[in-house]
């Protein structure tokens, strides 16, 4: 009876002496001695290379018979099928006929790849979904910017209901610890402004224009952009992953059985609390990086703080700061509600918490960059 042994110990298969034999008798090719994982590496070959339109092989020589041998036969198989070709096997005995159909089965099915074609009108569809999408998410912001307002006013008129410590609380959250990177970024981009004004500007002998450079991309635009993207970064995750941890453990739910509103409890003091301190963050922001632009500037360039701080007040336009501080409140309430909006929209389990965190954080960036590039157009516009 012809053993049938499963791939195995290692050692023995290497201390093994592979002997596979292949003879053509009429329109038959007889396999004999070893089909297994030892002999496969000289044996493939040999049954590869067997010529015809039709193969019928004849396993009644084998000694031993194991799963490596098996998809050797599976594998001849289906190369030769997929050539037009055909495989037959006979007297195979129970056993090998029943490890075939085994390892048959384990042999995982080829990755279906789809060759449909789409036509213009799915393209047209998929178009339209996604114009829907992004007006439905803009209807839902709007809507949720309307209950910030509604319940704003609400707690003006009844201001014995504000929660004052929920206030503090995220205040400090988002604006007092966001205070050391906030710091650094701003340092370090009014040293690169300085540096690479000063290689520019030097060609042209105008170094002490460095001052007007740094003065107007920190205080118009960069100070206050660069602090927005950095909060929009850590605290429209965090609002949503608060927000959304609450809906997932249903305590939203239990808010709205107890008469609790969510929108005053939760949306008002961290929306509230952005509002007081991103115009803060972007003041620290103007600081800090016209301090790393005026030691760039004097390490640089000779220009001594004393002359950078006298170019800088008599050169610099009240303009400039004014306009990088208008923007302000719209950036805090732009990020404020993507980041509580996206926290309802958290569904019942962990990966819903993930994707909308992400999505927040992508949301609350890009509509940051948006409103300040229709800022710079309207301040254009205006002359200003």
């Amino acid at each position: 009876m012809t053993e049938v042994q499963p791939i195995g110990d290692k050692a023995q298969i290497d201390s093994a002496d592979p002997d596979f034999g292949l003879e053509q008798h009429g329109d038959i090719w007889v396999l004999s001695g070893e089909l297994t994982v030892r002999s496969l590496g000289a044996a493939l070959p040999r049954l590869m290379a067997l010529d015809g339109t039709t193969l019928a092989l004849d396993l009644r020589g084998l000694t031993r018979f194991d799963t490596a041998g098996a998809w050797a036969l599976l594998h001849l198989r289906d190369q030769r099928q997929s050539a037009g070709h055909d495989v037959t096997v006979h007297a195979q005995t129970a056993d090998q006929e029943a490890l075939i159909a085994r390892v048959e089965q384990a042999i995982p099915d080829a990755p279906v790849i789809s060759t449909e074609r789409r036509s213009i009108n799915d393209v047209l569809a998929a178009i339209g979904q996604g114009v829907v999408g992004v007006g439905r998410f803009l209807a839902e912001i709007l809507a949720m910017l309307g209950v910030f307002l509604a319940r704003l006013a609400y707690l003006a008129r009844h201001p014995s209901q504000f929660r004052l410590t929920a206030l503090i609380y995220h205040a400090d959250q988002v604006g007092w610890r966001a205070v050391p990177i906030v710091s650094l970024m701003a340092f370090l981009i009014g040293v690169v402004l300085a540096f690479q004004g000063a290689v520019q500007l030097r060609q042209f002998g105008a170094e002490i224009f460095v001052v007007d450079l740094i003065a107007i991309s920190i205080l118009r635009e960069l100070g206050i952009l660069l602090t927005a993207i950095i909060v929009a970064g850590r605290t429209a995750s965090s609002f949503t992953a608060a927000i959304g941890s609450m809906k997932m453990r249903e305590e939203i739910d239990a808010m709205n059985t107890l008469a609790i509103d969510p929108a005053t409890v939760l949306f008002v003091p961290r929306i509230l609390a952005l509002l007081i301190t991103l115009p803060i963050l972007g003041m620290v922001a103007n600081v800090m990086g016209l301090f790393g632009g005026a030691l760039m500037s004097w390490i640089e360039l000779g220009i001594s703080p004393a002359m950078f701080l006298t170019r800088l007040i008599e050169d610099t336009s009240l303009d400039h700061v004014l306009v990088g501080f208008i923007k302000a409140p719209v950036f805090a309430i732009i990020i404020g509600v993507i980041g509580c909006h996206a926290g309802m929209q958290v569904g019942g389990n962990a990966e819903s918490l993930g994707q909308q965190t992400s999505s927040a954080v992508v949301r609350a960036i890009f509509a940051v960059i948006l409103a300040d590039a229709l800022f710079s157009v309207f301040f254009a516009m205006m002359g200003i």
